[in-house]
């Protein structure tokens, strides 16, 4: 992991498209701004996981869906 130290109002470059800019620090939060381009999916961490659980979780349900029916035009 990359550690860095920055100041309000400095920034973060990630490769060509991203950059990282902290817009303000209040006791132990920080604002964060972040330019990236639409196509680039963002979201807080939790979310993030939460997001992966339920697409693991439907592709369960497909799989077990898709399993049945044919089971069913087998017999």
């Amino acid at each position: 992991m990359l550690v860095l130290k920055r100041k309000t109002g400095e920034a973060i470059q990630i490769g060509d498209d991203i950059e990282l800019t902290i817009l303000a620090i209040e006791g132990d939060q920080v604002k964060l701004g972040i330019n990236a381009p639409r196509y680039i999916d963002i979201h807080r961490k939790e979310i993030y996981l939460a997001i992966q659980d339920e697409n693991a979780e439907a592709s369960q349900s497909t799989s077990l869906m898709s399993q049945l029916l044919k089971q069913r035009t087998d017999s």
